[in-house]
């Protein structure tokens, strides 16, 4: 089986927080032939663990790391890499994505105010 992660998929695996669900999560990645992580859903998957369950950046940087590591996943390493290190320096998960789109795209900044269009 090959699967596309969605992000309630990924919160279950990594939070645990509904004991069946969650098992049935980690079997799921554990078990497929193929994982594909979605820039998106891990975008989706950050907001959720800082937002809604409030864990700290560097334990999410490491949950994330952990998924891409995986042996049956495939990522689009550089933008999810880009995002890690904007986190790492205390910054924006999907704002490092973003710039790393912008410049793989065009070569343009991230703009994060409407007031320098």
């Amino acid at each position: 089986m090959k699967i596309t992660a969605d992000t309630n998929v990924l919160v279950r695996a990594l939070t645990g927080d509904h004991a069946q669900q969650s098992k049935a999560a980690q079997t799921a990645l554990k078990k497929a032939e193929l994982v594909v992580l979605a820039i998106p859903a891990l975008c989706e998957l950050v907001w959720v663990l800082s937002q809604g369950y409030k864990i700290p950046p560097r334990d999410i940087a490491e949950a994330i790391r952990r998924l891409m590591n995986g042996a049956n996943v495939v990522v689009n390493r550089p933008a999810a890499e880009a995002g890690l290190a904007l986190l790492d320096a205390g910054g924006d998960f999907a704002d490092g994505i973003i710039t790393y789109e912008g410049n793989w795209l065009a070569r343009i900044p991230l703009s994060r105010s409407t007031k320098k269009l």
